[in-house]
């Protein structure tokens, strides 16, 4: 059994993240500043000095979005020693349907605390912060700063939060530990690319379709061309292990006037998901190659592709085994095994480390899957032994890296 503040602690540690839990910041739509004043309080109520980066309202809308707060915190420890950012994200999917729970509830049951954002990835800014405030409490023989990145745009891509941080030289770590899952360090992951492309032709009446330039018809030709393309691509796989192949997915469709008229616009959103070896550059001007040759000839008919996102993966870069050999160190001693190091078919706001030259990995509080925790789904949940594991961890791998040579 842990000692009487031990359990003080991981008591204090479970009521931080249910008052992150209880308060909603649903994106879209976005509106995640109310979240982050309650983040810094929490905050700044476990002693730390908090730096709240408000992100100017004009970037925010251009990505889709209503209120972004970066929150930052630094403790020092020594002079000289490495800068390791530790970033999670408070923004979280909107809840859908089929709760048995109340997902702004934070109830907690069987061990588990239950809600949207419990398991991602409101339960690593408790980690974090709770690993951070251990070293703040025996900071002896410590050199080095570790810095809190707690951001509000994951789902929407991590523009407005890492990129923004580091391209505004707010921050610019040696490493960076991004959110993650207790039995698996990730170091590398899936990128990517979002397509919209519209088709305009020319409205008719149904019962002269002739006359018309038929969207949906073009529309049609598409997508017979974007399901061959996935077949296609079924007979990659990346030699990155835990990747498998490239993925394409047709995620919405709208358009049409009416059931009496030819249809004049359509639009469909196109998710490409990019292994860690492909370039996006690249792989976005194939992609609209083969859109608009399928459609090349047809009387009437223009489209337009529009990117919405293009997220790299997440590579692993050099020295990111400086990470990953601390933390399967102690992982093994306080979870019994050693989680891997292995790579997963998503894709998160981390990349934006690696992107700027920073070896980062991903590990956090979590179970051994996404479809364990109901990530994204109903029920989301984050057991309270792997919430108390991930921090014991994280804290004695800061330690590893705070006074290594």
């Amino acid at each position: 059994m842990p000692p009487a503040d031990d359990d003080a602690q991981l008591a204090r540690e479970v009521a931080f993240l249910k008052a992150l839990v209880r308060v909603p910041s649903d994106n879209p739509p976005g509106d995640c500043a109310p979240h982050a004043e309650v983040t810094g309080r929490l905050l700044e109520e476990l002693g730390f000095t908090v730096e709240r980066h408000v992100v100017p309202e004009p970037f925010v809308k251009a990505h889709g979005m209503k209120s972004v707060v970066n929150l930052v915190v630094r403790e020092r420890f020594g002079a000289g020693g490495p800068v390791i950012a530790l970033n999670a994200h408070g923004d979280v999917v909107p809840p859908g349907q089929g709760w048995t729970f109340d997902p702004y509830g934070a109830e907690e049951k069987g061990g588990a605390i239950y809600g949207r954002g419990a398991a991602v990835s409101k339960s690593d800014v408790a980690t974090y912060a709770f690993a951070l405030l251990g070293l703040k409490q025996r900071p002896e023989g410590l050199k080095g700063t570790v810095e809190l990145h707690f951001t509000y745009d994951e789902e929407a891509g991590g523009f407005l939060g890492p990129k923004w941080l580091l391209e505004h030289e707010i921050t610019r770590p040696h490493f960076a530990i991004s959110a993650g899952f207790s039995y698996a360090i990730v170091v590398a992951h899936n990128g990517a690319l979002h397509l919209e492309i519209v088709v305009r032709g020319k409205q008719a009446h149904a019962a002269l379709p002739e006359t018309g330039a038929d969207a949906l018809e073009a529309a049609n030709a598409i997508l017979t061309a974007i399901y061959a393309e996935r077949r296609r691509l079924y007979g990659f796989t990346s030699p990155t292990p835990g990747i498998g192949s490239p993925k394409i997915t047709v995620g919405l469709i709208s358009g049409g006037i009416n059931t009496n008229v030819v249809p004049d616009r359509i639009s469909l959103r196109i998710d490409r998901r990019l292994t860690p070896e492909e370039d996006g550059l690249v792989v976005e001007a194939e992609l609209t190659r083969l859109i608009e040759a399928t459609v090349a000839g047809r009387e009437g008919i223009e489209i337009e592709c529009r990117r919405i996102i293009l997220a790299e993966p997440l590579r692993t870069l050099p020295g990111t085994e400086r990470l990953v050999e601390p933390l399967q160190k102690h992982a093994a001693e306080i979870l019994g095994e050693t989680p891997s190091a292995t790579a997963v078919p998503l894709y998160t706001d981390a990349r934006h480390y690696t992107a700027a030259g920073i070896p980062t990995v991903l590990y956090g509080a979590g179970p051994r899957s996404i479809l364990e925790a109901n990530a994204h789904a109903a029920d989301e949940h984050v057991r309270i032994r792997d919430l108390d594991a991930a921090t014991r961890v994280i804290e004695a791998t800061l330690r590893d890296l705070l006074r290594a040579e």
